[in-house]
């Protein structure tokens, strides 16, 4: 039997006329009636009473409706539970991250729970596995395209900054979260010769204040536009260069072009150094969580340990 015939029976069963079933097959009348024909051949029974106009089904072909459609049902989901089968007894954690915290934050977390998993259970044996992660798949790119291989299942868990006012855009009903660390983020600009701001947003006179401002794929643009988008436009500012990388917008502000909202986690030696200054009060700032998606539906055994060795140690969602 092909598997074709089931769809043409189904688009048959659902109008009742012949050509016009052909028409939605893409095909002539005589070839449509001949697969149909040889569905009916081939299960050695009569599907449809032809005597009528339109054609309606016996009842062999009532029954045969609902078989067909659990069919193609099965069918389809073949490659997906296929993939599952595969994923669980795949050691390979996979992982996308936004840009700053891949450079940031990611390293010292991921070592900082190497020793915790290390000793957690090793599977079915009772005994620490004596094993860090296992082998990571890493994605670094912007939150737009994290979120989009979290919603196609391409990977596993997604690291980001986030906030309690501004919602993911992961749907709560099939995604969950772990807050992992804590950040904020900082307008800054380089200093001038006396080591204050040369750019600031308080009390700014003059000429407007030139902001170094992320794009719509950007998920530290989505907070920033969010929790500080309205004191933004009543402040005298205008846009000077648009990025999706924090790390452009990094060189951009050391070199003296604007303010830019930066990750504190990626600026800690700049502004150390004093190579770069606060260019705004405490209001400004944005504080922010550092949180770890993950879906709802089970994952592999190697995903699933280390998530449980995350809620461990830190404090769930």
């Amino acid at each position: 039997m092909n598997l074709i015939w089931l769809d043409d029976f189904l688009t048959l069963a659902a109008s009742g006329s012949f050509s016009r079933a052909a028409q939605e097959r893409h095909m002539t009348q005589p070839a449509f009636s001949r697969r149909v024909r040889a569905l009916e051949d081939w299960l050695g029974v009569v599907l449809f009473d032809r005597s009528t106009q339109p054609a309606t089904l016996t009842e062999a072909g009532e029954w045969f409706r609902a078989v067909a459609q659990e069919l193609l049902t099965r069918v389809a989901g073949i490659p997906d539970q296929a993939r599952a089968v595969a994923d669980a007894s795949s050691a390979t954690l996979r992982i996308a991250s936004t840009h700053a915290l891949s450079f940031s934050f990611l390293p010292g977390w991921l070592r900082g729970l190497e020793s915790r998993l290390a000793t957690w259970p090793g599977q079915g044996s009772g005994q620490g596995s004596g094993q860090g992660p296992g082998p990571v798949q890493l994605i670094s790119d912007v939150m737009q395209q994290c979120e989009a291989l979290m919603q196609q299942g391409r990977v596993q868990f997604l690291l980001c900054h986030g906030h309690d006012q501004v919602p993911s855009r992961l749907d709560p009903a099939s995604h969950h979260s772990a807050v992992v660390g804590h950040d904020a983020l900082l307008p800054v600009s380089a200093p001038d010769a006396s080591g204050r701001p040369r750019h600031s947003l308080d009390g700014a006179v003059g000429k407007p204040v030139p902001l170094l401002e992320y794009s719509a794929e950007s998920g530290i643009g989505r907070l920033v536009r969010a929790l500080r988008g309205s004191a933004l436009a009543e402040a005298a500012t205008q846009s000077a260069l648009t990025a999706h990388l924090a790390s452009v917008l990094k060189t951009m502000a050391l070199d003296g072009r604007g303010v830019a909202w930066l990750p504190r986690s990626l600026i800690a030696d700049d502004l150390a150094a004093g190579r770069l200054v606060a260019a705004g009060g405490a209001p400004w700032a944005i504080e922010v969580e550092i949180r770890l998606f993950r879906p709802r539906a089970p994952l592999p055994r190697a995903a699933e340990r280390f998530w449980a060795v995350v809620e461990q140690a830190l404090e769930p969602r």
